[in-house]
C-alpha cells in the first residue's frame, strides 16, 4: 500500500485553514451580536445596524461553508 504523503498534507492543511476560518468568521458574528446588545443597553432600545449586518453576513457565510462541505461529502447531491 502506497500513501501519497503530499496529498495527505494538503488535505490536512486545507482542513485546518478552513476550520480556523470558520471559527474566526463565527466569532466576528458573535462580536456583531454583542455590539447590538451593547447598543441596546446604552441607548435604551436603540439598534445598531452595523452590528446586525456584520452578524447576519458572518452567520450566513458560516452556514454556506457548512452547506458546501456537506454537499462535497454526500454523494447523492452530485
Amino acid at each position: 500500500m502506497h500513501v501519497d504523503w503530499t496529498a495527505l498534507g494538503e488535505v490536512t492543511a486545507v482542513s485546518i485553514a478552513v476550520t480556523v476560518g470558520v471559527v474566526v468568521v463565527f466569532a466576528l458574528g458573535v462580536l456583531g451580536v454583542s455590539q447590538v446588545e451593547a447598543a441596546r443597553e446604552k441607548d435604551a432600545g436603540g439598534t445598531h445596524a452595523l452590528g446586525f449586518a456584520q452578524a447576519g453576513l458572518c452567520f450566513l457565510a458560516c452556514a454556506a461553508i457548512v452547506a458546501y462541505g456537506i454537499y462535497l461529502i454526500v454523494p447523492q447531491f452530485h
